[in-house]
């Protein structure tokens, strides 16, 4: 069973930055896309950004231009860096490790992000 620790999450001021981390257990983190997600309140889960085994990346149009998903391979962690961030970047953010080999996917318990303005 894979699990997936996010931390990073916490209170910022509109315009600040945050980094968010998420350790994976095991080596398959080496083989798998992995991404996060957000889901603010009565809202569905979206999104933010997916890094493929390669390291392609793409991002929500929300948060392009502004946010960077990096993975180090070694420490099996994917990271989410997020810039001049807005209010409406509150919610909770899970980190998400899909294999595309097993097709097996696994998430995280997320970490509340909240942007005061």
């Amino acid at each position: 069973q894979v699990q997936l620790v996010e931390s990073g999450g916490g209170l910022v001021q509109a315009g600040g930055s945050l980094r968010l981390s998420c350790l994976a257990s095991g080596s398959i983190a080496k083989v798998s896309v992995m991404a996060w997600y957000r889901q603010a309140p009565g809202k569905q889960r979206e999104l933010v950004a997916r890094i493929t085994i390669g390291g392609i990346t793409n991002y929500a149009e929300s948060v392009k231009g502004r946010s960077t998903i990096s993975r180090d391979y070694a420490k099996h962690t994917v990271y989410l860096e997020m810039n001049s961030m807005k209010p409406e970047d509150t919610a909770v953010y899970y980190c998400n490790l899909y294999n595309p080999f097993s097709r097996n996917d696994y998430w995280g318990q997320g970490t509340q992000v909240t942007v005061s303005s």
